[in-house]
């Protein structure tokens, strides 16, 4: 932190992330008023993914050949006019005249917006970390990334709730905005980086292929990002906590905010003790620990009737999973070359996204399908099932120290 563009870096990403999340949980919460289906609230999941997928190893790609705060700059632009544009939509005066089809229509083409522009966002934002703080940095600085994306993610969802209630769908939107050009703001205070020269005659999908092979070699990354993967797949209930705040816990749009915050609640405490204690010099073993603990906290969730339990569950699943996130971050900054490590961010990011996006798909469709509790058993049972199977695979892995 006495780097000033880290600093920058991470209020800016904090910002993003607060207002990011205010959108999503209010969009969901609309979204879910308006069909009072689980499945819809999926679609909002898959909306996002299938664009970010798409353009995610592209947007490595060009992390590792342009300047990345440009990278950063014009696809925040993009994220800023969209949300703009749903919070004219959503204003009283213009959404009277709005149909239910076209007001569904607007939220998944803004998410779909989103989706685009975040596959480009993120692999510049996350390879851009490295070269602002030196190296022997890297562990204390994953951790305070993560504990101010944390942040954002604890007072974004508790302010959404909030904010609904009290301004509305509409006026709610308008702060996410105001939060997207203060960040904006703070980025321009990041000088650009030169960048390293690709070969002549190295092809796209060359460049993309040596990413690919890079993760594939790496057997400590592919595995760390494949447990993030699987567990947050199966085990996710983010994209169905509507449903449990409105027909299973009975708490409202209120209740939903702080059920939707506790997770990182209890990442954000877990992080700061890592920024001091971090849990990387026995790596795989704290990995499979975390993922086990996210797994059996997702199994009391998914039985519990009681509020407060609830929320405590919650508050476990985010601080095991916070663990996991700073050894992957650890992984992915200090053992990527320079020239490799933006289309390695990328490979990353698509397993992020296939989990939590297309992870809330599939937590809408199996909600659908099973029904919202056994759904939610099922996914714990999964995470559990798919650690203990890395932990088979992997025994050689205790022995890596970072």
């Amino acid at each position: 932190m006495r780097y000033p563009e880290f600093r920058r870096l991470v209020v800016a990403t904090f910002l993003i992330t607060s207002a990011m999340l205010v959108q999503e949980v209010v969009l969901g919460y609309e979204v879910y008023l308006i069909t009072r289906d689980p499945l819809a609230l999926g679609f909002v999941g898959l909306a996002e993914a299938v664009p970010f997928i798409a353009l995610a190893l592209f947007g490595g790609h060009l992390a590792d050949r342009r300047e990345r705060i440009g990278l950063m700059r014009a696809s925040l632009s993009v994220i800023l006019a969209s949300s703009a544009v749903l919070a004219v939509l959503f204003a009283p005066a213009v959404r009277a005249h709005l149909s239910s089809a076209a007001q569904l229509g607007a939220i998944y083409g803004s998410v779909f917006l989103l989706g685009l522009a975040r596959g480009i966002y993120s692999p510049a934002a996350s390879s851009l970390k490295a070269f602002l703080v030196p190296r022997e940095l890297y562990p204390n600085s994953s951790a305070w990334v993560s504990a101010f994306w944390q942040a954002g993610a604890v007072l974004g969802p508790v302010a959404a709730g909030f904010a609904y209630a009290a301004l509305t769908l509409s006026g709610t939107l308008a702060a996410a905005v105001a939060c997207f050009v203060l960040a904006l703001w703070l980025q321009a205070g990041i000088a650009r980086r030169p960048v390293t020269a690709p070969p002549a005659s190295e092809s796209l999908w060359t460049s993309l292929r040596e990413g690919l092979a890079y993760v594939y070699r790496s057997k400590i990354i592919l595995y760390a990002i494949t447990l993030d993967m699987a567990s947050v797949f199966f085990g996710g209930v983010v994209a169905i906590l509507p449903v449990f705040a409105e027909d299973i816990l009975a708490v409202g749009p209120q209740g939903l905010g702080m059920l939707r915050a506790a997770p990182s609640v209890g990442a954000l405490l877990t992080m700061f003790v890592c920024t001091f204690h971090p849990p990387t010099a026995h790596a795989w073993r704290n990995l499979l620990w975390a993922v086990a603990g996210f797994g059996v906290a997702t199994l009391v969730f998914a039985v519990s009737r009681s509020f407060l339990v609830s929320v405590a569950m919650l508050f476990l699943v985010g601080a095991f999973d916070s663990v996991s996130v700073i050894i992957r971050q650890t992984l992915l900054q200090a053992l990527p070359p320079d020239h490799l490590r933006g289309r390695v961010v990328a490979v990353n990011s698509i397993f992020v996204t296939t989990s939590n996006e297309l992870g809330a798909f599939e937590s809408g469709l199996a909600a659908r399908l099973l029904g919202t509790v056994p759904s939610v058993l099922f996914g714990g049972a999964m995470t559990l099932a798919i650690a203990a199977t890395l932990w088979r695979r992997g025994r050689e892995l205790f022995a890596v120290r970072l």
